[in-house]
Parts: C-alpha cells; sequence; structure tokens
C-alpha cells in the first residue's frame, strides 16, 4: 500500500509553480486515466464524481483537483475503443485521429452552419459544488485550452495549413470565434476567488519543431494567451502553460505572455536540464517523466529517474513531479505509484 508522509498543501503547489523553493516537491499531471484511478483505489469510480475526483488526488498526495467549464464542440472525432480496470470496454475520442484532410469548416457557407456553443451556455456547476467539498488543504485548478488545436481540428489539419494562404481570414474568423468562448471561460475562472491557478493547455508544436510558421503563432496564438498571463497576473496566481514538442523558436514568446511554469517537458523534445539551465529563472517545470519509461520501465528505473530530477532540478526550487505527457491506461501501475512514493517522501 502507498505511503504517504505528508498532507496536500496547495500552498506549496503556487510557491513552486512561481518558481521558487517550497517545503518539498509537488506532484503535477494534465490528465489520469479514469481506469488507471480505479486500479489505484480498488473500486469503480464515476467519472462525473467530483468526490471521487478529491478522493483519488487526495490519497496520492496531489495538492489539487483540475477543473473544466463544460462545453460542446462538435469536431467529428473518431472513437477508439479501450478497457477499463474492468476489462469493460468503452468508446473515448483520447488518442483518437482528428480529421488530417477536411473538417468541418472549409469554407464560409460551413463556418455559418456551424453550431457554434454559447458562452452563456458554458456550465461551470462543478466549480460550485468544488468550493463547498475541497479539503481546506487542497486547491483549484481551472483549465481549458486548445484554440489552436481546436481550429485546425474543426478544419482538418490540411485544410487549415492550406487555408492560412488560401483563406486567412476565414482562418481570422475561427480564431476569433474560438477565442472569445474559450477566453470568456477563463475570464470566468479569474473571478472565482476559489480557484488559485489557471492551466491553459494547446500543442503547438511537434518533436521536431513548431507546427505552424512562429509568426502565425505570434498573430493567432500568444495575444490570447497573454490575455490569460494577465489575468494571472491580476489576481497574483500561477500559469501553467502545456504544450508537447520543441519550443526554443518561441521560449520568449511564452515567457512575455505571462507563463510562470511549463509542462510537460517530453524529453524526445527537449531536454530538461537545459530547459532549466535557459529559462529555468523565470520558468518553473513540470513534468519531464517519461511516459514511455512508466510503461515499460521497471520501479528500479523509475526510482532513479526520479530521484535525479529532484535533486538535480529541483534544489533551486521551481519544479514539479510528473509524466512527461498523462497517465493514459496502459501505464504500468507499481510505476506509476514508484514515481509518486518518491517524490512524496524523498527531500532534497
Amino acid at each position: 500500500m502507498l505511503i504517504t508522509k505528508r498532507k496536500p498543501n496547495f500552498e506549496r503547489l503556487k510557491t513552486t509553480l512561481f518558481n521558487q523553493k517550497a517545503d518539498a516537491v509537488p506532484l503535477i499531471e494534465l490528465g489520469i486515466a479514469l481506469s488507471i484511478k480505479e486500479r489505484v483505489l480498488n473500486r469503480k469510480i464515476d467519472i462525473n464524481s467530483l468526490e471521487d475526483e478529491i478522493e483519488f488526488m487526495h490519497y496520492l498526495g496531489y495538492d489539487f483537483i483540475k477543473l473544466q467549464p463544460k462545453i460542446l464542440f462538435e469536431l467529428n472525432r473518431q472513437t477508439v475503443h479501450i478497457k477499463d480496470s474492468g476489462q469493460n470496454i468503452r468508446e473515448t475520442t483520447d488518442r483518437a485521429w482528428s480529421p488530417e484532410h477536411k473538417g468541418m469548416i472549409t469554407s464560409w457557407a460551413e463556418f455559418e452552419k456551424y453550431p457554434w456553443p454559447k458562452i452563456e451556455d458554458i456550465d461551470y456547476s462543478h466549480f460550485e459544488q468544488a468550493r463547498r467539498v475541497l479539503p481546506d488543504t487542497m486547491g483549484i485548478i481551472g483549465q481549458y485550452g486548445d484554440i489552436f488545436t481546436t481550429a485546425w481540428e474543426l478544419m482538418g489539419f490540411e485544410t487549415f495549413a492550406l487555408s492560412i494562404y488560401e483563406q486567412p481570414d476565414l482562418i481570422e474568423a475561427i480564431f476569433g470565434k474560438l477565442s472569445e468562448l474559450i477566453l470568456s471561460m477563463f475570464d470566468t475562472m479569474s473571478e472565482m476567488d476559489w480557484v488559485g491557478a489557471l492551466w491553459y493547455s494547446d500543442d503547438i508544436a511537434y518533436s521536431s519543431g513548431l507546427m505552424v510558421n512562429p509568426d502565425f503563432f505570434r498573430t493567432y496564438f500568444f495575444p490570447q494567451l497573454k490575455h490569460i498571463g494577465s489575468l494571472c497576473k491580476k489576481r497574483s496566481i500561477p500559469f501553467i502553460y502545456h504544450t508537447d514538442g520543441v519550443l526554443w523558436e518561441v521560449m520568449q514568446d511564452i515567457i512575455d505572455s505571462g507563463v510562470t511554469a511549463l509542462h510537460p517537458i517530453e524529453p524526445k523534445s527537449m531536454n530538461i536540464y537545459e530547459v532549466k539551465e535557459k529559462v529555468g529563472d523565470r520558468l518553473c517545470l513540470c513534468g519531464g517523466i517519461e511516459v514511455d519509461l512508466l510503461s515499460r520501465g521497471n520501479r528500479v528505473e523509475v526510482t532513479k529517474l526520479v530521484r535525479q530530477y529532484i535533486e538535480d532540478i529541483a534544489v533551486t526550487g521551481g519544479y514539479c513531479i510528473g509524466s512527461s505527457n498523462s497517465i493514459p491506461e496502459y501505464i504500468n501501475v507499481d510505476n506509476y505509484l514508484a514515481m509518486i512514493e518518491v517524490a512524496l517522501n524523498y527531500s532534497v
């Protein structure tokens, strides 16, 4: 059984996300598969249960729960079938292929026809519920994202790439609509004084480089990121940004947007030691423990790497332990728990 030597403390996490040294190295994850949660707690979990989420995160020593506003974008994603902890098959869009060629919006007529969600229909009810039931020692991170990702998924990536040059007015309209909706969520979450940090997630890069020209991001993406950064600065709360890939071309843009913590530092994309050396004085680093190692490695290897990162990277503060992306259902649970145990029980 997992032995936890410390209790959750959201102030510890906030201190670290502001790139300062706290009393211990916090844990962080963007997502954890339902089947993993069920295997750890050894019981069925209601995917919509806030109480179950709090129990899991508290049990493993996380200092927070992450909440998203509820909104529906029709993206015509494929579904895949995965097994839960009881070997039951369920459908999900996780890791399914998004449209590569042609999506739902390829013309102005399709833009007008698309069933855009309305700001007034966005559901924040679980934020209010969490305010009432969350333990005092834990905090809430408000999270959403994917302005860029949703834009290209709506068009299909090939159509999107061509439209940057052939239909720039349509690109601008789609980004404008998505930004209006998604930034409104961050406006609302930032007004909730019980939300202690904001987290924006949106992949803009591959392991080989940015998905499109950096000037495109500077026109259509970074102004939105900076808007969220200004909300966090006004509240004096941390701002986490998640993106996979190699980011050196736009690292300064990320910093200038007000981001205080960068997640997840994929080892195949950027060496975490190099990132620490070059921008560790300005950004907290989150993650970096390779998902492949957590899946196919062993407990000894995981323990060694986590200890190494704590000793080398967290020694001056500004580092949160976590995976290099998220915790999928195929992860080796024993390796995942090894990462948790080292983070909770090993101090610098």
